[in-house]
């Protein structure tokens, strides 16, 4: 894996290093993608598109994927307090509970945080499937963050699986914002969303996402599917700055934090 940008100075040897085709240790990822010292909530979203902008093929991201990213995958999730994730994503995904990783377990336990992140699924009709591990046994009990006129037997169901529901808006829907701020109330404040294009839509919509972390994968897929944000349009398009850029094997993956 090489390091693009910033690019490195050719007399730092550490620099000259870091641009040479070799695979980042997971330390050197953490590092690289560490989160910042704020003291509020900071939320990132880790997508995938192919060249031609499709977030997914045959409706799982997986296929425009590769080993590198799952590396950069298993490292923002390792960082990260709690996965932010649609509905549509855990169903389509089969998502399972966040696992702990020895490799992350001293850093974790530095900034005090639970042996692995929490999922935090955002749905409106808890259409979800309780039975599934997600719920029944994670390290970590899931979270569910809906409106405050979500289906009461579902919200039931949600918690006798042992889930815990948090009330994130008014109506039938999640407030993004008011999502954020839900889960930064439990201290949860290093937040990662992996979407799907929907929910990422709505972060971006809303203007509560601080940083993208994008893998163009180099791939052509054509087809019809989503982008990797998808929903009502800004007003005005808002403006983020490259931070990072790596390569490896075709590759990019680009970290963008807002302007």
């Amino acid at each position: 894996m090489r390091r693009l940008f910033p690019l490195p100075d050719p007399n730092d040897p550490a620099g000259a290093r870091a641009a040479t085709d070799r695979e980042w240790g997971l330390d050197e990822l953490a590092d690289a993608y560490a989160y910042p010292a704020a003291e509020g909530p900071w939320l990132r979203a880790n997508m995938v598109s192919s060249l031609d902008g499709a977030a997914q093929h045959d409706g799982k991201s997986q296929p425009l994927s590769s080993d590198s990213d799952m590396r950069i995958f298993g490292t923002l999730r390792g960082l990260a307090d709690a996965v932010v994730v649609g509905a549509e994503t855990v169903r389509q995904e089969g998502y399972r509970p966040a696992r702990a990783r020895d490799a992350f377990a001293g850093r974790r336990a530095a900034a005090g945080q639970a042996p692995a992140p929490a999922i935090a699924v955002v749905s409106a009709s808890l259409d979800l499937d309780f039975s599934l591990p997600l719920f029944t046994s994670p390290l970590v009990p899931t979270l569910v963050l809906t409106g405050a006129s979500a289906p009461p037997e579902r919200v039931a169901a949600a918690a006798e699986a042992g889930a815990e529901v948090l009330v994130a808006g008014d109506g039938t829907g999640v407030d993004p914002a008011r999502a954020v701020e839900a889960l930064a109330g439990r201290g949860l404040r290093r937040l990662l969303t992996e979407g799907g294009p929907r929910l990422l839509g709505q972060f971006v919509g809303s203007g509560v996402l601080d940083e993208l972390c994008l893998t163009v994968s180099p791939t052509l897929t054509s087809g019809t599917a989503q982008r990797i944000a998808y929903g009502t349009d800004r007003a005005v398009p808002e403006r983020f700055a490259l931070a990072s850029l790596l390569e490896e094997a075709g590759f990019l993956f680009a970290r963008y934090r807002r302007t």
